[in-house]
């Protein structure tokens, strides 16, 4: 088997194969030997596997993921201090956010925000975010998850011009910071 058709192959495969913990093994070995910042979450291969699949088992590419996703961590306190359920749960009783109990067809995770739910005299756009990383950090633990990824519906009925002003540039790059 080529080494590309074998690395397509991997993500596919279950955690305890052997190509996917020597891939995990090899990350955690490149993270273990760059001194250059902290790892404050423990380099678990379950931890790892989440950024090799969302990478396709692209070992460059799940490396710098990873540290952007420390680093955006790092740099984000504000949305990343409290990452507990209880920080939003006011939210999420006003009905804003919410995971479908079954997947589509192609196996995706279906989450759906209700932004008419969100009152921002109450949250602001970092209560908000909080929720989808709570929600995300939560979901990507699921190994179907990670194969097949995650959909979004945005239900913008009750979109306000207070909605708007919540997100000043200063959020905008924070959250953007995250998704790239």
């Amino acid at each position: 088997m080529s080494q590309d058709r074998a690395q397509r192959s991997l993500p596919a495969l279950p955690d305890q194969a052997l190509a996917v913990r020597a891939a995990a093994a090899e990350l955690r070995a490149r993270a273990e030997a760059d001194r250059s910042q902290p790892w404050p979450l423990p380099l678990t291969d379950s931890f790892l596997l989440r950024f090799l699949r969302a990478r396709d088992f692209n070992l460059e590419l799940a490396w710098r993921l990873l540290k952007n996703y420390h680093k955006w961590r790092a740099e984000c306190p504000e949305i990343t201090a409290d990452l507990q359920p209880s920080s939003i749960l006011n939210l999420l009783r006003a009905g804003y956010h919410g995971v479908l109990r079954s997947r589509d067809p192609h196996g995706s995770r279906v989450l759906i925000y209700r932004i008419g739910q969100w009152d921002p005299k109450m949250f602001t756009a970092y209560d908000v975010f909080r929720v989808s990383l709570i929600t995300s950090e939560l979901i990507v633990k699921e190994t179907e998850t990670q194969r097949n990824g995650v959909k979004a519906i945005f239900d913008l009925q009750g979109w306000r011009f207070a909605h708007a002003f919540q997100i000043c540039p200063t959020v905008a790059r924070r959250i953007a910071a995250v998704v790239t």
